[in-house]
């Protein structure tokens, strides 16, 4: 994947040495900061690596300055519905406290849902946490709908 640059940032893969600022980011709410822990968990690490290696996700930040700025997953999933249609799923999707507001959000969901087109997805969907109704005037502000109710069951 070659790295695009949109208004004066740069969406690229994450690598390696971003892990500790994306973490930052997912712990960086209420939510997120119940269930996420010390950035340099050797967990995490692993997680990295095996999201990395895998070409059905991508993590991708946003990068400012040469400051990573924003997050977000695309996951591609196979089906057997509509015709053996490929998804795009968008999660994690995160923006550093300092940029919020200014259209990052915006821009990298429309640069995820751009990719996702061009790799001949059918749909690009996404989850979010009940609690996040400012999330979901965002989303729906970008044509998405809230047309599936989901469901999780926690394994601890």
């Amino acid at each position: 994947m070659e790295s695009h640059y949109v208004l004066s940032l740069l969406l690229r893969r994450a690598r390696e040495d971003d892990v500790p600022a994306i973490v930052a980011m997912l712990a960086d709410d209420p939510l997120g900061a119940q269930r996420e822990g010390d950035p340099g968990d050797e967990r995490y690490l692993a997680a990295f690596e095996r999201i990395d290696a895998d070409p059905y996700n991508e993590l991708i930040v946003a990068e400012r300055d040469g400051k990573v700025v924003g997050t977000m997953q695309l996951t591609y999933l196979a089906g057997l519905s509509r015709l053996g249609a490929e998804r795009c799923q968008i999660e994690a999707v995160r923006v550093a406290a300092p940029e919020r507001g200014r259209g990052l959000g915006r821009k990298m969901i429309q640069w995820a849902v751009d990719r996702a087109r061009a790799r001949g997805c059918a749909m690009v969907q996404l989850t979010s946490d009940r609690s996040r109704t400012d999330a979901h005037r965002f989303y729906d502000s970008l044509g998405f709908t809230a047309s599936h109710v989901g469901y999780k069951l926690r394994l601890d």
